[in-house]
């Protein structure tokens, strides 16, 4: 064998796994949600069909039910899709953003909470029964928002933006 061919052989192997690798990592991206699938009128199927298992189902009025897709814990994303009662889908959105946060108010039950924003990446049991709840979100400032439970499960003050501590921007920002 020529010195020019026993060459070619690891070069061909080597675009071979690179090939390998980009079909893999191509799978894996059509295998998460895909919410852009999704469209008003669609059968529960359908959307089930598009986005996958889900992550949490929460009731609505009159027979109609939200379906969670949370990308957590670390992800900052959670989509949420509305079904009617007969499971069409009536909306598709993304929950971790400036306007449904600023829809928690002091006193909200638990359970309105979830049906907001969905499951926390991170949950801190605290003295006194508490709990606070944390969410990851897309922000270049490399936040989350956080909420206390009080012992009865209804949020105590509403929400606050804080240092995410899974990043190092905090220690950049404060000089440390």
């Amino acid at each position: 064998m020529s010195a020019a061919r026993a060459m070619r052989r690891p070069v061909k192997a080597a675009g071979r796994a690179a090939l390998a690798i980009a079909v893999v990592v191509l799978v894996a991206a059509c295998a998460g949600p895909q919410p852009q699938r999704v469209q008003a009128g669609q059968t529960e199927a359908e959307m089930l069909a598009a986005m996958g298992p889900p992550t949490g189902r929460y009731p609505l009025p009159g027979g109609a039910q939200r379906v969670e897709f949370a990308r957590g814990p670390a992800g900052r994303v959670t989509w949420m899709v509305d079904l009617d009662a007969a499971g069409r889908v009536l909306q598709v959105e993304q929950v971790l953003d400036a306007r449904h946060f600023a829809q928690v108010r002091d006193g909200m039950p638990r359970d309105d909470l979830l049906r907001l924003l969905g499951r926390p990446a991170e949950v801190q049991r605290e003295w006194q029964r508490r709990e606070t709840w944390s969410w990851r979100y897309e922000t270049n400032d490399c936040l989350w928002f956080r909420v206390t439970l009080d012992a009865d499960g209804r949020v105590q003050g509403g929400g606050a933006h804080m240092f995410d501590p899974a990043c190092d921007a905090g220690d950049r920002v404060r000089g440390l």
